[in-house]
C-alpha cells in the first residue's frame, strides 16, 4: 500500500481572504491585453492568486468581474487578487514603464528570449503581458517592451493557451527567483 495520501482542504492550510490581502506579494503584475475568453480571464485570476501576483490589469475587450462565466474558472480569486480595468492597454504599459516596471510580453517575436534562458532577478519589478488568443500582444505594445518571452514548442500548433502560458512563466519565475518560499 502506498504512503501517499491526498490532502484535505483543511490540511492544505491556505490563507484566508483577509490574510491574503495583506500577505507579501511578488514584485510582478500581469496585463491581459484583449483576452476574449472569460475562462482564460478567470484562470488568470486563479493563477495570480496561487502565485501571489501583486496586481492584474484587464485591458480592452477583456471581461471583468462580476461575471458568472469568469467566476467558473476563477473560483473566487476575483475577490482576492487586486485588479483594475483599463480601456487603453498601451497607455497603461507606458505608465507602468515610467514607474520602473520591466515590461515583458509573452510573445513569439524576433529577438525573443526563450523561457528556459530567462533569468529574472529577485526584487525586479516585472510586468508580464499576455495577449489576445488569436492576435497575441498588440504590435504597438511590443514596441514598448523591454523583452519578449517565448515558450519553446515542438508540436504543430503555433501557440499555447494564454492561461497555460501564464502559469508556465509564473512557475519559472518562482523557481528562478527563489520566491517560492513566500511566507504566510
Amino acid at each position: 500500500m502506498s504512503e501517499i495520501k491526498k490532502w484535505s482542504i483543511e490540511e492544505m492550510d491556505r490563507l484566508e481572504v483577509d490574510a491574503f490581502k495583506t500577505a507579501e506579494k511578488l514584485p510582478l503584475v500581469i496585463v491581459l491585453d484583449n483576452i476574449r475568453s472569460l475562462h482564460n480571464v478567470g484562470a488568470a485570476f486563479r493563477t495570480s492568486d496561487a502565485f501571489r501576483v501583486q496586481h492584474l490589469y484587464l485591458c480592452g475587450i477583456t471581461g471583468t468581474p462580476p461575471n458568472r462565466e469568469l467566476h467558473k474558472s476563477a473560483l473566487g480569486a476575483e475577490d482576492t487578487v487586486d485588479w483594475t480595468y483599463h480601456q487603453d492597454c498601451l497607455a497603461l504599459v507606458k505608465e507602468l514603464k515610467q514607474q520602473g516596471w520591466i515590461i515583458a510580453a509573452l510573445e513569439q517575436a524576433s529577438g525573443s528570449t526563450s523561457l528556459q534562458h530567462y533569468e529574472p532577478q529577485p526584487g525586479q519589478k516585472i510586468c508580464l503581458i499576455a495577449g489576445n488568443e488569436v492576435f497575441g500582444v498588440q504590435e504597438p505594445i511590443i514596441e514598448h517592451c523591454d523583452l519578449c518571452l517565448e515558450i519553446p514548442q515542438f508540436g504543430t500548433k503555433h501557440s499555447l493557451n494564454v492561461s497555460v502560458s501564464l502559469g508556465m512563466v509564473l512557475w519559472h519565475y518562482m523557481l528562478k527567483t527563489g520566491l517560492h518560499q513566500l511566507q504566510k
